[in-house]
């Protein structure tokens, strides 16, 4: 089994080969640019997950800090066994669909 180098440093890679083309590992697909450690709230989708993360923002006025939250569709290669509620390392790709752009890299414990 050849692992592909990604060129972002993961712990747990993928144990299992797949043949999916748009797999970082496996296939084709090139991940740069940003990378976010998100939870999985949905996996309803054929081979998509839906990741949320909190960040938070500045409000000068008030002098505060404000809590928000990003939800964004990413990609999951079928090496990658992710389920909802695990919390997953996703990374930014070219754009697999018109909301597709992050691609699932690992699952983190």
């Amino acid at each position: 089994m050849k692992i592909k180098n990604i060129g972002i440093p993961t712990k747990n890679k993928p144990k299992e080969e797949c043949s999916d083309k748009n797999c970082p590992f496996h296939g084709s697909l090139k991940v740069r640019g940003r990378t976010f450690l998100g939870t999985i709230i949905s996996e309803k989708m054929d081979s998509s997950v839906i990741v949320s993360w909190s960040y938070t923002t500045s409000l000068p006025k008030y002098e505060r800090l404000m809590r928000n939250n990003s939800k964004i569709a990413a990609h999951i290669p079928p090496c990658i066994h992710a389920k909802k509620g695990d919390k997953v390392l996703i990374s930014e790709c070219r754009p697999l669909s018109k909301k597709k752009s992050f691609v699932v890299i690992e699952k983190t414990e």
